[in-house]
């Protein structure tokens, strides 16, 4: 058996695998093995912390990829994209509610994409984020559910860290409630709660790395994020945590929604954003706290001509993720009987969640993301051609969105400010599980 082969075989066991000690020893093995060859899970934070002090104004937006389908091949292109064009800063993140119908639970991810980076060679850092652990407002309205859905994202964090994941946005914007008078008051659950979680991660993180956090303002999808809200936030972050390393990036609202937002034919509605927010956030986040910038999510629909001005807006971050499952899902190499049972499996599994007066094709779109997990070893096993079609696709989708971007040719600045860890503490496979409690509606979220 080549090389290849058997990191390819690995791969398979850590996913499939039905003896759940071979699942485990190949997720231990990858991580080891990627450490190794000089693929190393990292925090993205000390060049965030360097934007944010003002020692470094990026020309770039840093590009952060949700992939939910076909994981590892996928991961794969994306390496192959980076390595190219000597790409610095790229993130792999899954949102907590892609765990749950994408059926990619931290350590499986973590190992997935560890075993892409050795497959294609890759050596520098790898930077694993755990992307919208958000609290469910549905959950928190009781205290009994509000207790629980706190259990539940700790649980999660701890998931998180031991997969090697440090980088972790915590999303308490869903606890904003507009119906009070003051920005304090509206903002003060989720300042309060992205403190205690920050304060918890902060007791957790691993010596030596210093775990990168994000907050949010307003959850994706409403209304457009304002400069007073930010500062609310801030302060109230800023009085909370006092000493301890706060947030190093905020997540903003700009008029997009996650997802994109299907017409009658399927289609997707191109959204209007607002960029002066993006660059008036990240103005008030570097000089009064010190914070790298803005963040800006539901953009992977987007017209390919509005790319070039986030960075142009000074954003710090960028979310993508919806755009590349589209292009699974609707690829002409798909093999038409899976796309056919993945139709009939949304109209099987989730008449439920039909609006009325919604077509077939919109129906399809918004609730076809749940067919990912169940249908995630037939992908795997797609045959090679149906693959390949894909597969290029995607990679070049990469590599234009990372030039667009600006982050060709930026290896040295991550070089510079991110050295390699020598020292990570020793991986165990075995604390990187979770339990029932981290769970959440598949609704929510991304």
């Amino acid at each position: 058996m080549t090389q290849q082969n058997a990191i390819d075989e690995l791969a398979r066991t850590a996913v499939f695998s039905k003896d759940e000690a071979k699942k485990a020893e190949a997720r231990k093995q990858i991580h080891l093995r990627a450490r190794k060859s000089g693929a190393v899970p990292s925090s993205i934070y000390p060049l965030y912390a360097a934007i944010g002090r003002g020692d470094f104004n990026p020309p770039f937006t840093v590009p952060a990829f949700n992939i939910r389908a076909m994981t590892y091949d996928t991961a794969r292109a994306l390496f192959r994209a980076a390595m190219r064009h000597n790409v610095g800063p790229f993130i792999f993140e899954i949102a907590r509610s892609e765990i749950g119908y994408t059926e990619q639970r931290p350590a499986e991810y973590a190992a997935v994409v560890l075993a892409a980076a050795l497959r294609e060679g890759y050596q520098g850092p790898v930077f694993l984020q755990g992307d919208h652990f958000q609290a469910s407002h549905k959950k928190w309205s009781t205290p009994e559910g509000k207790a629980s859905e706190i259990k539940a994202l700790e649980a999660l964090i701890d998931e998180a860290i031991a997969a090697e994941f440090y980088n972790i946005d915590i999303d308490t914007s869903t606890l904003v409630d507009l119906s009070f008078k003051t920005r304090d008051e509206q903002q003060k659950t989720n300042y309060e709660y992205t403190a205690h979680l920050t304060k918890y991660i902060r007791k957790r993180q691993p010596k030596g790395v210093v775990i990168s956090i994000g907050g949010e303002i307003g959850e994706v999808g409403k209304y457009n994020t304002q400069p007073d809200e930010v500062r609310a936030y801030m302060d109230g972050l800023k009085r909370l945590l006092g000493s301890t390393p706060g947030i190093a990036k905020i997540s903003v609202q700009t008029g997009t929604s996650h997802g994109g937002v299907p017409l009658a034919d399927g289609t997707i509605a191109q959204a209007k954003i607002d960029f002066g927010v993006l660059r008036e956030v990240t103005e008030i986040c570097r000089k009064a706290y010190g914070v790298a910038g803005s963040v800006q999510h539901g953009a992977s629909t987007l017209a390919e001509e509005t790319f070039n001005k986030f960075p142009e807006s000074r954003a710090v971050e960028i979310h993508l993720a919806t755009g590349f499952q589209n292009m699974v899902l609707d690829s002409p190499s798909l093999p038409r009987e899976m796309r056919d049972e993945i139709r009939q499996f949304c109209f099987a599994t989730s008449a439920d969640e039909r609006k009325e007066g919604e077509t077939d094709e919109q129906f399809v779109y918004k609730t076809r993301k749940k067919a990912i997990g169940p249908f995630k070893q037939r992908m795997w096993e797609m045959d090679e051609t149906s693959k390949k079609g894909i597969v290029d696709a995607l990679e070049r989708k990469f590599e234009f969105l990372m030039d667009k971007l600006g982050v060709f040719n930026t290896r040295a600045v991550v070089e510079k400010y991110i050295p390699l860890s020598a020292d990570l503490p020793e991986y165990s496979a075995a604390s990187a599980e979770l339990t029932a409690a981290a769970t959440v509606d598949p609704n929510e979220g991304e």
